[in-house]
């Protein structure tokens, strides 16, 4: 398949417009093992001020991406084993980001289902902790510029448009109740209970 790298000025600088537009877009990850790659079907946003966000508390080592210029590649780790991938989305200073939630894979699942040991495919990138497994996307490529790196990028929907829904976010104990998870609707690959995801 034929991906099309997207330019830093098809994505707008704003959070919730950000979580939005991610939708329906495709991220590549090439590596040594070869291509894998996802169309995005789920996001959530974290504005600034938010006590969700991990920028609440101010700068600091672990979250200074989220400071930085907008849409590079913000990856923490959770549990102690597992990545969440999410985007810069406020202009230069200004703390908060996009969490890519959950990709519809498209192109490497072989490779896919290897890192993550499953042939499930549903499985393969549904929740924020799968699918950096699936791309083997770790703490290294915190910061990354998705425009300019030549291993991990943003690229178009290939013609494929989706329809935008919301919800409540997943998994949050603070500000719990704010509408800012954005999902494809009706995609069977959206994580967190089907409650949450109506057609």
């Amino acid at each position: 398949m034929t991906f099309t790298r997207l330019a830093p000025e098809y994505f707008p600088i704003e959070t919730q417009a950000l979580a939005k537009a991610l939708l329906g877009c495709i991220l590549v990850r090439d590596s040594s093992d070869g291509v894998a790659a996802g169309r995005i079907v789920e996001t959530e946003a974290y504005l600034p001020g938010d006590p969700a966000c991990h920028a609440y508390s101010g700068k600091s080592l672990r979250n200074a991406t989220l400071f930085g210029p907008p849409h590079r590649a913000y990856v923490y780790q959770i549990y102690g084993t597992s990545f969440c991938f999410n985007l810069s989305s406020e202009s230069d200073g200004n703390g908060a980001g996009v969490l890519v939630r959950a990709l519809e894979p498209i192109e490497g699942l072989a490779l896919m289902a290897k890192r993550r040991a499953t042939r499930a495919v549903k499985d393969l990138c549904r929740g924020p902790g799968r699918l950096c497994r699936a791309l083997a996307i770790d703490r290294s490529w915190d910061g990354v510029d998705l425009f300019s790196n030549p291993n991990l990028w943003l690229a178009g929907a290939n013609g494929t448009r989706v329809r935008v829904r919301r919800s409540t976010r997943i998994g949050v104990t603070k500000a719990a109740q704010r509408r800012l998870r954005f999902y494809a609707a009706g995609s069977p690959f959206l994580s967190g209970p089907a409650r949450l995801s109506p057609a």
